[in-house]
């Protein structure tokens, strides 16, 4: 397979890296984490506006700039590098595939083409607190478990003649204080027939309450969504589909996106720690003169390069998407780790950087992975343990959870 990046693709990376250069920087980020929105509006528009970010995977009939996941996935690598808060990711990596798969021609047609201007964000609300599960990165999600399993918890829909009302909460939303749209996961049906379906909530719809949460990462907000006897639209034609398979699909290729973007974090940390042991000084030499730091530096560009290779391998190849998120998350945590001890007290402090990627890495992982759990379920569906339920029961007998 011919890895190699076109001009469009490359062109795409330079003018993102170029314009984030100029409207990034520490007290730009701090600034933006402190509005309301979590984001800076502005840069969002321009983002939105000028490179048409949110539309990059979308058709051209929905006002995208048809192009596919590998030029969404460069676009949120270089995100990645400067820390940018922003609903790219909740909004057009999350939240518009499944209107895309799952909407009708009318609600594709009245969503779409606002979420490619960048006039209207969005959220994916699953009960559980789980995006991993949700999005079958980490586990089967077909049995609905993780939303609550149909009898109590979770969101619960009911409707009547088509008005259907939600009652119920989602955790760790991300993006979910300020997006003007809330895809929410709820369970339909009652307890015997109960499916797991996704329906429409604008931000401002009654009885509908949301509260950012204290993230780790505070450039990935995150919020509690209440739904007391919320109104919201089926999101498809009708109620008999069940929104588990549409979501695992949709992981796979958010997982890729996700890996790209976790690739860039790793990469901008590992360049700020080569710049800064080059002019940090111990016994009278720069510190990246000594073989032991070069040595640390070496093994941390090859797991960069090899998890920027599996990312954008997913990035055409989907089904290689959860097992190259793995492989972002963890060099991220690995390469922001020795970014911070590499660059001494001064990475512990508030007023260096290194911390925050460190940060990023790490919520991260809490929120999509953990790692070893992506390649175990990315090991029983490639069936390299057997059946998944036999492997599982070898597994927990043996004490392994």
């Amino acid at each position: 397979m011919d890895t190699a990046l076109t001009a469009e693709q490359h062109e795409i990376r330079r003018t993102l890296r170029d314009l984030l250069a100029r409207h990034t920087g520490p007290d730009a980020i701090l600034a933006a984490v402190g509005t309301a929105e979590g984001y800076d509006p502005a840069l969002w528009r321009r983002l939105a506006g000028d490179l048409g970010l949110p539309g990059l995977a979308l058709g051209e009939e929905y006002g995208g700039a048809g192009c596919t996941a590998t030029e969404l996935a460069l676009a949120c690598e270089e995100t990645g590098r400067a820390l940018l808060p922003s609903p790219l990711l909740a909004t057009a990596a999350l939240a518009a595939p499944l209107i895309a798969a799952l909407g009708t021609p009318d609600q594709r047609a009245a969503l779409l083409p606002r979420i490619a201007d960048g006039t209207l964000t969005a959220a994916l609300a699953l009960p559980g607190g789980s995006l991993a599960t949700a999005l079958g990165l980490t586990g089967d999600n077909l049995d609905g478990t993780w939303a609550g399993g149909g009898r109590a918890g979770g969101v619960q829909a009911h409707g009547e003649a088509g008005e259907w009302r939600l009652y119920g909460e989602a955790d760790r939303v991300l993006d979910g204080h300020s997006a003007g749209l809330l895809l929410v996961a709820a369970h339909a049906g009652g307890y015997p027939r109960s499916r797991t379906q996704l329906f429409l909530v604008p931000g401002d719809a009654p009885r509908l309450v949301r509260t950012r949460l204290t993230a780790l990462d505070e450039t990935r907000p995150l919020a509690r969504v209440e739904l007391r006897d919320t109104p919201a639209e089926l999101l498809g034609p009708d109620d008999t589909a069940d929104a588990a398979a549409a979501l695992a699909d949709a992981g796979r290729t958010a997982a890729a996106i996700l890996a790209a973007e976790a690739v860039g974090t790793a990469a901008s940390a590992l360049e700020r720690t080569v710049e800064y042991v080059k002019t940090r000084e111990q016994f009278g030499r720069a510190v990246g003169s000594f073989q032991a730091v070069k040595h640390r530096l070496a093994d941390l560009y090859v797991r960069v390069e090899a998890a920027r290779s599996a990312a954008y391998h997913a990035a055409r190849e989907p089904e290689a998407g959860p097992l190259a998120l793995a492989q972002a998350l963890e060099a991220a945590r690995v390469t922001t780790g020795e970014a911070v001890q590499l660059h001494g007290g001064i990475g512990f402090t508030w007023e260096h950087e290194a911390h925050r990627y460190l940060k990023r890495a790490a919520g991260d992982e809490l929120l999509f992975g953990p790692v070893h759990r992506l390649r175990d379920h990315a090991a029983h569906r490639a069936g390299l343990f057997g059946p998944a339920t036999a492997a599982s029961g070898v597994l927990h007998g043996a004490g392994v959870r």
